[in-house]
């Protein structure tokens, strides 16, 4: 009822009951005065803003970031000149308490896997060398987002998997490998001629390139049903062993190019080269040298960060993260995203994560049944129902006859990461990133009071955020 959720509406009828009692058994006068603070307080609920927050959650966030202060909890100091008393570059934050072990698959690849024991997760990441749209003919382009669909579909049909997500960087190209690709084909043979070329080409063309990397990180609960035991890693790695090959297998038609599993050293470098991208020149230099880089888990983290209320500063870079209020309204086509993955000249290093949850069969059937209730009640309560309203009970009715052909539900949301290496080119790279959104259609607001957490979370490393809410998701999406 007027636009409230089912906890509003049950403390709207109760103040209306209190209210009506005390008119009872005092007078009117004091009725209007029982009926001020419901009405205060339905009016923090109902009042929302363009990202669809209403007073009562800005005050939450407010608060919580004052007690994080407060508990100098967004400050971070490690290594051997630290303030922790193990003296290593443990992760900071959501990620502190996460272990990193390797394993092999039938095929016998090694991968990393990410345990998060507080939370009884474990993670998988997958590498992929996407195909892009260029010089692509459209029905390929269409039969990649159906074969798309299709895995996002079953991932609510694969046993204990929890959640995925997607991550596509981009970052400046130090140049290393075309020089390492370079140097290994030269012929000693060539003429001056072409060798010089070739030479020049190794010097000029790193100058303002990209790379762009992608990862599929699969989150998967430590338990194998509700009330068993939980499982070790040991366990774990064993069983994921023989289903990671199918995984892969199944996300060839997608678009997603070679898929690889990530082993633990290139997560290592990818999680060190996030918090610090000056080290990313110092690994690819020793990669073309052919030198080991012996980065252990320990010393991934940054040796320093601080988070303020919109930025985060941590090493010798400042990011900022945005996450996703409200998606793109009406039909989406498959280049929507282009633009904002595109890499940017004002930004060193944007990270653009996808998060999906599946919906469990079961909960999906009875969840669209109720979004179909809710849209044919919104439309039939007013004399003259508006267009949302109209295209809302539509929408609600095609996805609940899909669903019923077997179309999976997944819930999904986004995050984006721009990092900076100077303070100064961040006002450019704030600008940049908002400007990408309005153009995808997207309503992307500041993770205000959680920057680190947000910065975490964009990376692959599987964390849940609904599982580290102090009001569970079950209460909020009530409210």
């Amino acid at each position: 009822m007027l636009g409230l959720g089912s906890l509003g509406t049950a403390v709207l009828l109760a103040g209306l009951v209190i209210v009506v009692i005390v008119v009872a058994l005092t007078n009117l006068f004091g009725g209007l005065i029982a009926a001020l603070p419901v009405a205060g307080l339905l009016l923090m609920v109902v009042i929302r803003d363009k990202h669809g927050l209403n007073a009562g959650d800005k005050i939450g966030e407010r608060i919580g970031w004052v007690r994080q202060r407060s508990r100098r909890e967004h400050v971070y100091r490690s290594g051997p000149l630290g303030r922790t008393p193990w003296g290593t570059f443990q992760l900071p934050g959501l990620a502190a308490s996460t272990r990193l072990s390797q394993f092999e698959d039938s095929y016998g690849r090694p991968f990393a896997l990410v345990e998060v024991p507080t939370k009884n997760t474990f993670c998988v990441v997958l590498g992929c060398d996407p195909d892009g749209s260029a010089l692509v003919d459209q029905e390929q382009i269409d039969a990649w987002v159906a074969h798309w669909g299709i895995w996002l579909s079953q991932l609510a049909d694969e046993a204990g998997l929890e959640a995925a997500s997607v991550t596509i960087e981009t970052a400046p190209d130090t140049g290393s490998r075309l020089r390492r690709e370079v140097l290994s084909n030269v012929d000693d043979q060539a003429p001056d001629f072409a060798r010089a070329v070739m030479a020049e080409a190794v010097d000029r063309y790193p100058s303002g390139s990209s790379t762009i990397s992608a990862y599929v990180a699969l989150t998967f609960r430590a338990t194998s049903r509700t009330g068993s035991r939980r499982r070790q890693a040991e366990e774990m790695g064993r069983d994921l062993a023989s289903r990671l090959p199918g995984i892969t297998g199944s996300l060839a038609g997608t678009g997603a190019g070679a898929v690889r599993l990530v082993a633990a050293d290139e997560l290592c470098e990818l999680i060190r080269v996030a918090f610090d991208p000056s080290a990313a020149a110092l690994i690819d230099r020793a990669h073309a040298d052919g030198e080991p880089v012996d980065l252990r888990w320990s010393d991934v983290g940054p040796a320093a960060h601080q988070a303020s209320w919109g930025t985060y500063r941590h090493d010798a870079a400042v990011s900022v993260t945005w996450s996703m209020t409200s998606a793109p309204r009406g039909q989406v086509q498959s280049q929507i995203l282009e633009r904002l993955l595109r890499p940017s000249g004002d930004i060193t290093r944007k990270r653009v994560t996808l998060l999906y949850r599946p919906i469990d069969a079961a909960a999906a059937a009875a969840l669209v049944e109720t979004d179909v209730r809710a849209a044919n009640f919104n439309l039939t309560n007013s004399n003259r129902p508006s267009a949302r309203a109209v295209l809302d009970r539509r929408a609600a009715e095609q996805t609940a006859s899909e669903e019923a052909s077997g179309a999976g539900l997944v819930n999904f949301g986004m995050l984006v990461t721009a990092t900076v290496t100077n303070e100064d080119q961040l006002p450019d790279a704030v600008a940049t990133v908002e400007s990408l959104g309005a153009t995808a259609r997207l309503r992307l607001r500041r993770a205000f009071g959680a920057q680190d957490v947000a910065f975490a979370a964009c990376l692959p490393l599987g964390l849940m955020l609904e599982r580290y809410l102090a009001v569970p998701s079950q209460v909020r999406s009530r409210l």
